[in-house]
């Protein structure tokens, strides 16, 4: 299976792309730069030899053509990089990933996006797509430590259930990731709001949080 990440040149679009490749997939990071993402493939390569030959760069147009896509944009600019990619997108898994987040007087604060969430936005920018919501609480530092696991749950929502099933089983393969099922894509709302929450921890903590549920045994989740 090859991934491609749309946008995928920024912090985490980049440290989920190298944490894929370390896991056993082809991925291509797309940019609307071909230069800025080829770079980018180049750094990480530089770091982490082994992947080298899993992980290429090109425009968003080589990402879109991969079998599974994330949209690793900003989320203002997700929809319309989608739109703009629609035709190669059809039939296709995107899974959405981004927040609309604000920082208001050094608190961060949820935005409430066109169509109430980021994913819903997306999904109609391409109806034709089975668009998944996850790793929205996946912090980008830890996912560029290949080496070591990442203790964090992953809620899953989407309308599309064999999208959702394939998305789980990547998340499974991360080391320390449990993915959950989180229900329709309408959830997707309260999961990107409260990215809102793990942000103003991880400031007041100073730490990085990650959410892990209790109360789910393991052979139900498998």
């Amino acid at each position: 299976m090859r991934i491609g990440i749309l946008g995928g040149t920024g912090p985490a679009g980049s440290a989920l792309g190298a944490r894929l490749a370390s896991i056993g997939y082809d991925v291509t990071i797309g940019s609307r730069s071909a230069e800025r993402a080829v770079d980018v493939c180049q750094e990480i390569a530089a770091k982490h030899p082994e992947i080298a030959s899993a992980i290429t760069g090109g425009d968003n147009a080589a990402a879109a053509a991969a079998d599974v896509v994330v949209i690793a944009t900003p989320w203002d600019s997700a929809a319309t990089t989608v739109q703009e990619n629609s035709v190669a997108l059809e039939g296709k898994i995107l899974i959405s990933m981004a927040n609309a987040l604000v920082r208001v007087a050094g608190e961060f604060q949820p935005l409430l996006p066109p169509r109430g969430s980021v994913a819903a936005h997306i999904q109609a920018a391409a109806p034709l797509s089975k668009v998944v919501a996850a790793l929205h609480h996946l912090p980008a530092k830890e996912l560029g430590h290949l080496g070591a696991p990442i203790d964090s749950d992953v809620l899953i929502c989407s309308d599309d259930r064999e999208s959702l099933r394939i998305v789980s089983e990547i998340v499974s393969r991360i080391p320390g990731c449990r993915p959950l099922d989180a229900g329709q894509l309408s959830n997707a709302t309260a999961i990107e709001a409260f990215t809102a929450v793990l942000l103003q921890l991880n400031v007041r903590y100073k730490t990085r949080v990650a959410p892990k549920l209790t109360g789910i045994r393991e052979e139900i989740v498998r």
